[in-house]
């Protein structure tokens, strides 16, 4: 399993856009192949890949699943 994100640590929503872009260059695709394959609009991709802090988060989903990228959560260590 290839990790997109370094250490697989999210921290905030352009970290998340950084990461599905990446993974959808990864396969070839441009944004309109991508969106289109995932049942979403172009726009919402685009704005989602530079980290739109409001991305609807079912969609969001969609898209992980439609990029073949899972998102697990676990709990966090405190420091």
């Amino acid at each position: 399993m290839d990790k997109i994100i370094p250490n697989g640590i999210i921290h905030d929503v352009a970290m998340l856009g950084a990461g599905i872009r990446q993974r959808r260059r990864q396969l070839g695709l441009t944004q309109a192949d991508a969106a289109m394959a995932c049942g979403v609009g172009t726009r919402f991709l685009a704005e989602l890949e530079r980290g739109k802090p409001t991305a609807q988060l079912g969609k969001t989903l969609q898209i992980l699943t439609g990029l073949g990228l899972e998102l697990t959560l676990h709990t966090r260590e405190r420091t």
